[in-house]
């Protein structure tokens, strides 16, 4: 009984071996780039930036953090159906960081371009680093934008405790509409 199933279990991890190495090879098309700050000290530790690339046509994205260095590497972003050798039109994007970053509209997208030190042509860069500042650069009138969330308060009516209800702030919002076929 234990050779039997030595043999199956022998037999299934020799199956998914083979398997997996009868796929087609592994053709990736990675981005190497980098991210700068602008006012921050030679030194400074700029890991933790998170990086987004999207390209055109390609309904997923790639998202990557940078190492101490600024640098990430990531795959561009492609969908399993539509296999090109040149990526369509990717763009870089700066989303945040481990601290408040500020970012001009100019220095926050870089177009991705192909890598003139590789010729295997699927090796990519961003045509500039991203770039950031620590601080504001306009002498404190930098203001948050607005992106449309309100505001998450709720009304919370004061209900006796020996009623035994919740908080009137998880039902006061809620009319319910009865009569409607």
């Amino acid at each position: 009984m234990a050779n039997n199933l030595f043999f199956v279990a022998f037999l299934f991890i020799v199956t998914t071996l083979a398997l997996a190495m009868a796929d087609e090879p592994y053709n990736s098309q990675l981005l190497k780039g980098s991210v700068a700050c602008v006012d921050c000290p030679q030194d400074f530790d700029l890991s933790g930036v998170q990086v987004l690339v999207k390209c055109d046509k390609v309904k997923k994205l790639a998202v990557t953090y940078t190492q101490e260095d600024g640098t990430f590497i990531t795959e561009l972003p492609s969908d399993e159906s539509i296999k090109s050798e040149k990526p369509s039109n990717c763009m870089a994007k700066i989303m945040g960081g481990p601290h408040q970053l500020f970012v001009s509209s100019k220095d926050a997208f870089a177009p991705v371009i192909a890598n003139a030190r590789e010729s295997s042509g699927s090796f990519f860069t961003t045509a500039k680093p991203l770039g950031f500042y620590s601080t504001c650069p306009l002498k404190g009138k930098c203001i948050a934008k607005d992106n449309g969330f309100a505001s998450s308060k709720t009304v919370d009516f004061p209900l006796p405790r020996e009623w035994g209800l919740a908080p009137s702030s998880y039902y006061i919002p809620f009319i319910p509409i009865i009569g409607i076929p």
